[in-house]
């Protein structure tokens, strides 16, 4: 069992299923503020900007800069991105096909 599998309620399983129907922006932004505080969709959003520019190869030191994210925050991101569950990998991948236009 992976460590994070205890998180794998069926409230969790929800959610994700939730997430999965949503099709806009427009949506997707409507469940965050419904969900989330304002700060909570910040970092999370701050975190996904870290993981672009750590994939990217950007150094630690310019990413703090850039985003204003605190050294522990990059080097979490970072950990996540070598060692994590790839949800930081597959969404970047993804956004980046996306943007050219591919699926």
């Amino acid at each position: 069992m992976a460590l994070h599998d205890e998180m794998r309620t069926p409230e969790v399983e929800q959610l994700l299923t939730a997430l999965g129907s949503l099709k806009t922006n427009d949506e997707r932004y409507a469940l965050l503020v419904d969900l989330a505080t304002f700060r909570e969709i910040q970092e999370m959003s701050q975190r996904l900007e870290v993981a672009r520019l750590l994939r990217e190869g950007e150094p630690y030191v310019a990413i703090q800069k850039a985003t204003g994210a605190s050294a522990t925050t990059v080097a979490r991101v970072s950990k996540c991105l070598n060692y994590g569950e790839g949800g930081y990998s597959t969404t970047l991948e993804r956004m980046d096909n996306t943007s050219k236009g591919g699926r």
